[in-house]
Formats: structure tokens, sequence, C-alpha cells
């Protein structure tokens, strides 16, 4: 038996307004709400809301054959109760199935790992009651922030208890093997790890309205066909994407809700496959050998590195600068302070200070709001100048 284990990443940062040096001791006002609001209700409008109503059809449709798993961080939860709280009532319904499966992350969809195992494990920690609270669900399997992983990663998450993880099946430690396996982190006992299978998963998160693309158009039939081929080649095939695929990275017109639509029908008429999530992959396939990850992979770029976060020195240092301020602002209990310093962490500020534009450019183009990479180091750098004097001031 062959599982297809569709995951989808939602997300949504707490974006930062134009925040000027003259603003430094002046605002402490540092998110831009209205942008925040117009971005997550359209979002809704173009994805969340017709993709969570179709994901529905097809869970009654084929009577709960038809089986997927989201991660959605704290941050878009936060801004779904505020702007779009039909949203997270559509999720709901979808917990409610049985046939969906709530992954858990960093609340703040955080880099945290990388400066503080503390800070690390609250979050994950408040990620988790949040599931549970929202969702009613306990989360066993868990993905680190932009699926950022390595074997002291692994470690840490099987002292906490969980049963899975998920990051991205980079080439480099995969070498000669297949994604399309279970394994477990070489470090662990009974932790088990699921691969993406980035050449599929792409297909249709990057490739599918891409009409330079020779495979274009890409239909569900042509698309099953490549999920069947493997057929005795593999145990999972592991289909991780953002949600936004589905009606904002790729537009209605595009065809993506029809490919959607007739995408489960094809996969289940043979007989020999099914939809699993990924807690039901690791619970019900063996691990077929150990996967040894000694420096840190992510889902980005062709590197598969950390470089898409970490790349500069303007990344660096808006990076150090942030998590020095840990003590400090533990120091306060201040829960708002501790609040936006946590917004602060999040990947995506990190990511548009991103200064690779060759081969992966026009990814990191897409996402960055600010015209340049320096102005986003900028902004930031001045909302984090002036959330240190704010600690300052409370000391």
């Amino acid at each position: 038996m062959v599982n297809v284990c569709f995951y989808f990443q939602v997300h949504q940062p707490h974006r930062l307004r134009n925040y000027s040096f003259f603003d430094i001791g002046e605002s402490h006002l540092y998110h831009d709400e209205a942008a925040n609001g117009s971005i997550v209700r359209k979002v809704a409008a173009k994805c969340y809301l017709p993709a969570n109503r179709l994901m529905l059809d097809l869970i009654n449709r084929h009577q709960g054959q038809f089986r997927i798993a989201y991660a959605v961080s704290g941050t878009a939860i936060e801004q779904f109760r505020k702007f779009s709280p039909e949203t997270l009532d559509s999720f709901r319904q979808l917990a409610a199935t049985g046939c969906v499966e709530f992954i858990n992350e960093t609340y703040y969809h955080s880099l945290s790992f990388l400066f503080s195992q503390t800070e690390f494990e609250d979050q994950v920690a408040m990620h988790r009651q949040l599931i549970h609270d929202e969702f009613g669900q306990w989360p066993s399997t868990f993905r680190n922030t932009e699926l950022i992983y390595n074997n002291d990663l692994a470690t840490c998450i099987e002292r906490l208890g969980y049963k899975t993880i998920i990051t991205e099946g980079a080439d480099r430690i995969l070498q000669w093997r297949s994604p399309n396996y279970v394994y477990r982190p070489a470090p662990c006992s009974h932790l088990k790890l699921l691969l993406k299978n980035y050449q599929l998963s792409d297909d249709i998160a990057f490739r599918f309205s891409n009409r330079g693309w020779q495979e274009h158009p890409l239909t569900a039939d042509k698309y099953t066909k490549w999920l069947h081929s493997s057929n005795g080649a593999g145990t999972t095939i592991n289909l991780f994407m953002d949600y936004e695929t589905f009606g904002e990275h790729q537009w209605q017109d595009t065809g993506i809700f029809k490919f959607l639509d007739h995408l489960p029908s094809q996969v289940l008429s043979h007989p020999d496959f099914r939809f699993a999530t990924p807690g039901e992959v690791s619970a019900t396939v063996a691990a077929e050998g150990e996967i040894d990850v000694p420096d840190f992979i992510s889902w980005a770029d062709t590197e598969r590195d950390l470089s898409a976060w970490t790349g500069n020195a303007m990344q660096k240092d808006a990076m150090e600068h942030i998590f020095s301020l840990e003590g400090a602002v533990r120091e306060t209990r201040n829960p708002d302070l501790i609040h936006v310093w946590r917004t602060l962490q999040t990947s995506d500020h990190f990511y548009y200070m991103c200064t690779k534009w060759f081969s992966d450019g026009d990814v990191h183009k897409y996402f960055n709001p600010y015209g340049s990479p320096y102005d986003a180091y900028t902004n930031y750098n001045n909302a984090a100048k002036d959330l240190e004097l704010s600690l300052s001031r409370e000391q």
C-alpha cells in the first residue's frame, strides 16, 4: 500500500508598518494592522475559504478516504480571529471530520531553535495548546519553521514526546535513497522522519501555471499517473506545500481548484493507493533506514540550507539583535512586550532581507513587500531598537 500524504502550511506574519528612525522612542506600534487585515481577508477569499469548502466536500464525497494535514501558525490563527473568523470556523469544520491532522510547530513561526532552546520549547508548547484549544487535537507530529531540521532538532523533538517529524527531502541527505519511504533520524530510537518529495510537490506549488514548463498543462490524470508509477518503489509520497498554492499563488483561473477536485478519485482508482496523514503514515509504516543530518537543511532555494534567512550580514545582525533581548524581555514579565518580541522572531522578516537575486531571486521578490532587502533591514532594525529602548525603561 502506498500512502499519499498531503500536508499544507498555513501562515500569515504580523507585518511591520513603515517604521522610521524618527519613530524610535515616540511610537511603540510596529505592526501594520491595515495591511494585515487587508491581506488576510484577500487570501481568505481567494484561498482559505474556497479551498476549505473543497477539502470538506472531498472528504465527504470520498467517505473519509481523502485525508490531509495542516500546520497553522499561531500568528495566522491570531489574525483569523481578528480579521476572518469564518476562516477559523472552516478549519474547525475540517477538524470535526476526523480526517484532518493538525501539526505542531513554533507558535510564532520563528527561528528560535537556532538561538534559544528555552524560547523554542516555550513556543512549541504554546502552539500545542493552541491546536488543542482550537481544533481539539494534541499533536503528535512536528514540523519546524521553514522545514529547518538537523539531528539536534530530532533529538529534542523525540525528548518532547512526538512520534513524527517532517522536513525537506534534500538530495544531499538522501543521496541514492528515495524520499518515498519512512525513515528514522540517526540519533533517535523511535521518532519517525517523513521527507517531502519536492519534485512532485513543486510541480503543483510552483510549476502548475508555468506555460513554459514542458508538462503544462498539468491535469489530475497526468499527475496521478506519476504518483501511481511509484507503486512498488515507495511506501509514502509526501506532498508538502503552502496552502496558499490554491487560489493565491496559483490563481483560480489556472484550473488549480479543478485539478484538486479531480485528484482524489484518480488516486483512489488504484487499489494499492490511499490517502493518509503524517501521523497515520508514521503509525502504520516501518522505518526503512536512518537518515543522518548533522548540518541544517530547509525547504528553501536550490541550496536547501539556511542562507535564505542567515545568508548576509544584515540578516545575521537583525537576528542576533532580537534574540539578544531575550533575558531583558523575560525579566519584564510584561505579556505585551513578550508578544511583540516574539512577533519580531517570525522568519518572514529575515526572508525579506535576503540578497539572493540569482537562481532564486524571483521567489524572494515575489514574497517581499519591501523595495529592497536593505529597506526591510532598516525598517526592522528601527522597530527592534525601539523595543530595546522600551525594555531599558522597564528596568
